[in-house]
């Protein structure tokens, strides 16, 4: 069942291009969660017993692991995240409501995780958790506007030297970048460079446009519709 926790803001990291990343300590534990889980955020006060805030959901971008800090990542688009940049403060306090959501990336069988943007924080958790003799290919194609703005890079790379069955690639679109494709992510260029790409089953998150142009251009390339699994909650 999910739980309410107050948490107070011990960071926020400001990536430029008004993303930031968000660092939480839960007032106790938070409950168990699985990589892949949402949970909401409530920036006014929540009274228990009254009803709960307007709220946000955002990806866990933190290891289940790590109960006494839960970190999201999040771009500046609309009123509420647009609150969150001018509002949040390290000391602060914010309610969150968690753990929710089926999007659970299967370990066992060959996947291609697509990750657009501050979407990639639906995949850390997963990645970061690989066993280094992880037996199923996990191919990851994680694209942003710039290379700078691929903010868990760093991390991928990590996991992807102690886990060698995950096989990276970075897309940036506005200009070439040393270990970057220059290029959108698109079906076409999954196509050319992914081997048996029928074989594998697709978990796709980042911005609504993304979902679904990305979804429905893999099922026109002829993926099953039932290997198209996307993070579609917003």
């Amino acid at each position: 069942m999910p739980q309410k926790l107050r948490c107070r803001v011990t960071e926020i990291l400001d990536h430029g291009e008004r993303v930031y990343s968000l660092f939480l300590e839960p007032e106790s534990p938070a409950p168990r969660f699985q990589p892949g889980q949402f949970l909401h955020l409530a920036l006014d006060p929540y009274i228990p017993g009254d009803f709960w805030p307007d709220s946000r959901p955002f990806s866990i971008a933190s290891s289940p692991t790590e109960r006494q800090c839960l970190r999201i990542t999040y771009a500046v688009k609309g009123q509420f995240t647009g609150r969150m940049e001018a509002e949040l403060q390290p000391g602060g306090e914010v309610w969150v409501k968690m753990p929710y959501g089926e999007f659970i990336v299967n370990s066992g069988e060959n996947v291609c995780l697509l990750a657009g943007g501050t979407g990639v924080t639906a995949f850390t958790a997963f990645l970061a958790g690989l066993p280094a003799d992880n037996p199923y290919r996990v191919y990851l194609y994680y694209g942003a506007r710039r290379s700078d703005l691929l903010i868990y890079r760093s991390l991928v790379e990590a996991a992807s030297t102690s886990c060698p069955s995950l096989q990276p690639v970075f897309l940036v679109e506005e200009s070439s970048s040393p270990g970057c494709l220059t290029s959108r992510l698109e079906a076409e260029i999954i196509w050319q460079t992914l081997p048996a790409p029928l074989s594998v089953t697709y978990y796709l998150s980042g911005p609504p446009g993304m979902l679904k142009v990305l979804s429905a251009d893999l099922v026109a390339h002829g993926v099953p519709a039932a290997q198209v699994c996307m993070d579609a909650w917003e």
